[in-house]
């Protein structure tokens, strides 16, 4: 069965994860995805290694599917075989500092004139402005795209979430801004420019707050817990900030991660009173609409973290479940790899390795019901050096070796 982007080749020139997790994409979507490494290889090759001298898990997780070259594009002989690469490539990837790719000779300009039909992406940190040359790390840009400010409880800092929003998210970002590219060069012929930014990608899965930001201006937020407000949209701990409103309580035996989220509508709150022992609250004109409920929220979670305190949560997950309540409980990220449907869902699967044996990533999130997907292990540092150098690009056997020892791969 061929894939979604079978016969796209995409020239990958990032690193660490904003970069990575989108060419990852791709390559689970079918496109051979070549990822163009220095000699030393990508960074995260050696961060946060678990095992001595091997790749570790930070780059094996954000790698899989893809091929590895090594070349030095300082080099004249490097210029050229990227040259070479780029007019071979439907797509090129980066997310270097800004004007990296500019100071190595290939400006837009320059990349149109050797391939006009390639889609060039770039992933930074910023767009145009003040904050173009800063640098971005994932939690920078949770700081200025508004997601830190609003994330917390009222009576406290401002906080990171664990989500990689920045990075991964970024990412995600990219490949619509790529495949939407892909998809106008049908009708076009042409290539085009990507550019994506990561405050601005944390800024657009941050809108809702920028919702209530506006509604601010005409009064208090009645689906927040906050008894006051001020000018801003105000952190709010675990509340759903939608229409119904949501709460992590507490279950049994306490431990850290023993909360179930649950969301409370209308057409709950008979049902969910009875559970919880107050049936009589269901008739109450106190309690019985969700306009007299929205002013007394945290008396509502505190009645019903009463009842879910006495049951552990995948027995309150249970009850709820039976009455349609909407719910979920707080998985820990041991419960998430030790989960058998997110393994039967391909979401949490096994990788066999050369160097580290097997270990565990996370799947393909995207289910195309004609491009299966089969995960791969992530390449060894100029894995493909001689597939790609001499077999595809046509280079002499006797140059390889020639190269290496002039530093050029």
């Amino acid at each position: 069965m061929t894939k979604a982007l079978e016969g796209i080749r995409v020239l990958d020139m990032t690193h660490v994860q904003s970069g990575p997790s989108a060419t990852q994409l791709l390559a689970w979507l079918g496109a051979d995805v070549v990822k163009l490494e220095a000699p030393t290889g990508d960074i995260t090759r050696k961060q946060l290694r678990d095992l001595p001298d091997v790749d570790s898990l930070y780059f094996t997780m954000l790698n899989s599917n893809k091929r590895s070259i090594t070349l030095n594009t300082k080099t004249e002989r490097g210029k050229e075989l990227l040259t070479e690469l780029i007019r071979r490539s439907d797509v090129m990837v980066e997310n270097f500092g800004p004007g990296a790719v500019d100071r190595m000779g290939f400006t837009w300009d320059r990349i149109q004139e050797i391939n006009p039909r390639i889609v060039y992406a770039s992933i930074k940190g910023f767009g145009e402005g003040p904050y173009t040359n800063f640098k971005a790390y994932e939690v920078v840009a949770q700081a200025m795209g508004g997601s830190m400010s609003t994330t917390g409880f009222e009576d406290g800092p401002p906080l990171a979430t664990g989500a990689q929003i920045g990075d991964s998210g970024t990412g995600i970002h990219a490949v619509a801004g790529i495949l939407a590219a892909l998809f106008q060069r049908e009708n076009t012929g042409r290539g085009q420019r990507v550019n994506v930014a990561m405050q601005h990608a944390v800024l657009n899965l941050c809108r809702v707050k920028l919702r209530d930001q506006q509604r601010l201006a005409h009064g208090p937020l009645a689906e927040y817990p906050n008894e006051d407000f001020g000018t801003e949209v105000p952190r709010s701990g675990n509340a759903s900030g939608g229409g119904q409103p949501g709460w992590a309580v507490k279950c049994a035996p306490g431990g850290p991660n023993d909360y179930v989220y649950v969301i409370v509508q209308p057409v709950g709150w008979k049902p969910l009173s009875e559970l919880i022992g107050r049936p009589e609250l269901a008739d109450d004109p106190e309690w019985s609409t969700p306009e007299t409920r929205l002013p007394k929220l945290n008396k509502m979670f505190q009645l019903i973290e009463e009842w879910t305190s006495t049951l552990p949560k995948w027995e309150v997950l249970e009850k709820l479940n039976a009455h349609n309540i909407p719910c979920g409980p707080i998985l820990s990220t041991e419960e998430i790899i030790e989960d058998p449907s997110l393994a039967a869902n391909e979401m949490v699967v096994k990788v066999p390795h050369p160097e580290r044996g097997e270990y565990l990533t996370v799947g393909n999130p995207l289910k195309l019901s004609d491009s299966p997907v089969d995960v791969t292990s992530s390449p060894l540092l100029g894995e493909h050096n001689e597939e790609i150098y001499i077999a595809e690009l046509g280079l002499d056997h006797e140059e390889l070796p020639l190269l290496k020892a002039n530093g050029v791969i």
